[in-house]
């Protein structure tokens, strides 16, 4: 069937705005390096494993939110190898080729691999729902891996035999928590930055901003501030006194109503803070 002059316009123009192989190989490369530094940048490091970062999946997500989810998850594969070999130190305490299979599938390969299934919702109108909602789905898939991994391969090696399912639950959750709120609100902010939807990055169009925009920013501070505490008020109990090693039974030890008494404060402060200027801004 013949295409109209139109439809051929329309074709060649997509071919045009399409991202070209080296385009896409260029960022992947420069994405998985940065990534690699930020994951070196630490935040917390727990001594069986697991860190706190300063939002190191972030790089990737932008690919597979760029790019799509199967280049993402290419580019996420290589990532999680390339964080294998960083790490090799850790098949030291483990044995038998299963158990080391299990570690490199399921602690790097596929732990970082699926952070590329942020790129699902690269579609979304709303740059910013669809960064967020890709780095908690990167958060979660990550969180899962660790959990799979500390209830076989390390149970009666860092993780108690008997309840290796549960405290594995629990350890993974202490760094990947915080380490997900921590990812969400790079994206929330890059998102409203630049646009990555174009093959060439351009600063996201600004609308008219209200003259109570600087309650954007302490909102922001006071969301932070909440995080913080939070991350204190948990890991501060997770070392024991004597010792200095780490103990998971500290974990009940902590102010579990003082947490979530900061959590809701510091978020229903910073949603307010961050909104009224936008209603403002809208009204005007």
């Amino acid at each position: 069937m013949l295409l109209s002059l139109s439809e051929r316009k329309e074709i060649m123009k997509n071919k045009t705005n399409a991202p070209s192989v080296t385009l896409k190989l260029c960022e992947s490369a420069i994405m998985i390096a940065l990534a690699t530094i930020l994951s070196m940048l630490k935040l917390v490091d727990l001594p069986y494993g697991g860190s706190i970062t300063f939002a190191s999946m972030l790089p990737i997500l932008l690919i597979a939110y760029r790019h799509g989810t199967s280049w993402g998850l290419l580019t996420a594969s290589v990532h999680g190898i390339l964080q294998f070999i960083l790490g090799t130190s850790v098949l030291s305490y483990v044995t038998g080729w299963a158990s080391i299979v299990a570690v490199i599938v399921l602690d790097y390969f596929l732990a970082f691999a699926l952070i590329g299934l942020a790129g699902l919702f690269r579609n979304m109108k709303s740059q910013k729902t669809a960064l967020i909602l890709g780095a908690l789905t990167a958060g979660v898939a990550r969180y899962a891996c660790h959990v799979a991994s500390g209830a076989t391969v390390w149970a009666g090696l860092s993780i108690p035999t008997g309840d290796a399912l549960a405290y594995s639950f629990v350890y993974n959750a202490t760094y990947m928590l915080p380490e997900t709120i921590v990812l969400c609100a790079a994206a929330f902010y890059i998102g409203g930055v630049l646009n990555f939807s174009t093959p060439r990055l351009s600063p996201v169009k600004k609308q008219e901003s209200s003259r109570l925009g600087w309650l954007s920013y302490i909102g922001g501070a006071v969301g932070l501030a909440a995080l913080v505490y939070d991350i204190v008020a948990v890991f501060s109990h997770l070392q024991n006194a004597d010792s200095g090693e780490f103990d998971i039974t500290g974990i009940y030890s902590v102010n579990w109503t003082g947490v979530i008494i900061v959590s809701l404060i510091g978020c229903v402060l910073a949603a307010l803070l961050v909104l009224i200027p936008r209603f403002t801004s809208k009204k005007a």
